[in-house]
């Protein structure tokens, strides 16, 4: 059988438009050669969301977003997807907006609800619900966080103009004299320290030779410390310490007038004596230097020896008086 021209055309002609139509069909997000169920969802808002939007199934694409209608007596959005027929989804399953990356747009995720066996099927609504992406998370916290800078530079501007009001021309002046006398005086500790350190290095070794002694004598002191140590200090302080004790026990002993020592210390008796015995010595030496011939008697001739005769006056008691 010869197929005419005509009849040739007309195929070309149909199988364009069937072409066309399954292309604007799969760019729409359907795939006429694959079984489709349609469900619905409702948001209040659909935050970005487009048509030919992914529907995902724990990141696995399942189906796209077809259409998106506004119900008039809510205000509500309800969008329609439309899922491939060989992935059971329950009623009680859950579908999430989110936003999978800044680039790729928001998208749907179908968190099923694997505990109920009753499938959704084709025209049921699905529970909606919104995940903030990474953009309305960062927006979430820049948000009180523009509002704290706003507060900020509000008082940075009062603080401003306050400073501005305070500080009159004088103030300027003063301020900028100031300044240039701080100037000054840090360009003197400049030349100060380039002195100090121009004295250093004449000095050096000097103070080479100062580290050098102190080292010495640090030296010596621990081994002067080290003799200390091995001579048993504690030994000679306790054998001072019974010493000390031992004299103390004498010296109360002495205080109490026990033993002849405490007896001569503490007995009056002795002084009185003492100063009677004393005195009269020196009676007698006066006495004999005055009267020599009274204890000293040379006598050729034989003569009788005189008697003795007390003086009749205590000369010494006169010349100390």
């Amino acid at each position: 059988m010869k197929l005419t021209r005509e009849i040739k055309t007309a195929i070309l002609v149909i199988a364009s438009i069937l072409l066309f139509i399954w292309g604007y069909s799969f760019l729409k997000g359907r795939d006429l050669l694959s079984s489709y169920k349609t469900l619905y969802v409702e948001y209040e808002t659909v935050e970005g969301l487009t048509p030919s939007a992914t529907v995902t199934l724990n990141g696995l694409e399942i189906g796209r977003v077809t259409h998106i209608t506004i119900i008039e007596s809510t205000g509500n959005l309800l969008v329609e997807l439309q899922i491939k027929s060989d992935f059971p989804i329950s009623k009680s399953s859950v579908a999430i907006i989110y936003e999978p990356g800044f680039i790729n747009g928001k998208q749907i995720s179908i968190e099923p609800n694997f505990t109920d066996k009753e499938i959704a099927v084709d025209g049921d609504k699905l529970k909606g619900k919104i995940r903030l992406g990474l953009t309305d998370k960062v927006a979430e916290k820049l948000e009180p966080l523009q509002e704290k800078l706003d507060k900020i530079l509000a008082n940075a501007d009062v603080l401003i103009n306050g400073i501005n009001s305070v500080l009159d021309k004088k103030a300027q002046e003063d301020l900028r004299n100031s300044l240039a006398e701080l100037s000054k005086t840090m360009e003197q500790f400049h030349k100060a320290s380039l002195s100090m350190n121009t004295i250093l290095d004449e000095n050096k070794t000097q103070i080479k030779g100062v580290v050098t002694n102190f080292n010495k004598i640090s030296g010596n002191f621990s081994k002067i410390s080290d003799s200390l140590n091995k001579a048993d200090l504690g030994k000679t302080v306790r054998t001072l310490n019974k010493t000390l004790t031992k004299v103390d026990g004498v010296l109360l002993e002495l205080e109490s007038g026990n033993g002849t020592m405490g007896k001569l210390l503490n007995d009056d008796t002795l002084y009185d004596n003492l100063s009677k015995t004393s005195k009269e010595l020196e009676l007698l030496l006066q006495d004999v230097r005055l009267h020599p011939t009274r204890y000293i008697n040379v006598s050729l001739f034989g003569k009788k020896d005189k008697p003795y005769k007390a003086p009749a006056t205590d000369t010494i008691s006169k010349e100390k008086n």
